[in-house]
C-alpha cells in the first residue's frame, strides 16, 4: 500500500467490490462494505462451491459479479498477507523468447 505524506497508509480501490484498506483485516483485500476477504471466497471456488452457492453463503453480501472481480485479481491474493501495492511482486510474463544459442 502506499503511504500518505504524513506516513499512514491509504485505502487501495482495487475494483468496484474489492478493497485493501489497512484498516480492515490488516490491509487483506476484502469485498467493499464487508469483512470478508477475497482469499476466502477464492478457496470457497477451489473447494468447488457454485457460485449461487457462494452468494448464498454471504447472503448477498458478494454478488456474483464481485466473485468475477476476485477471479480476476486472484494473482495479487495472498492468504493471510496485506496487499502490497499493484507494483510489489507483480507476475509478469517475460515478453521475450529465449533464443537458440549457436554451439
Amino acid at each position: 500500500m502506499k503511504a500518505k505524506a504524513n506516513g499512514q497508509l491509504h485505502r487501495i480501490e482495487m475494483g468496484r467490490h474489492i478493497v485493501a484498506d489497512p484498516g480492515i483485516c490488516g490491509g487483506q483485500p476484502t469485498f467493499k462494505g464487508t469483512r470478508i476477504m477475497v482469499w476466502i471466497v477464492l478457496e470457497q471456488l477451489d473447494r468447488g462451491m457454485t457460485w449461487d452457492e457462494i452468494v448464498g453463503e454471504w447472503d448477498g453480501k458478494v454478488p456474483k459479479t464481485a466473485i468475477s472481480e476476485a477471479i480476476a485479481i486472484a494473482d495479487w491474493v495472498v492468504k493471510h498477507k496485506p496487499f502490497k501495492g499493484f507494483h510489489v511482486g507483480a507476475r509478469r510474463k517475460s515478453a521475450r523468447r529465449p533464443t537458440a544459442v549457436a554451439a
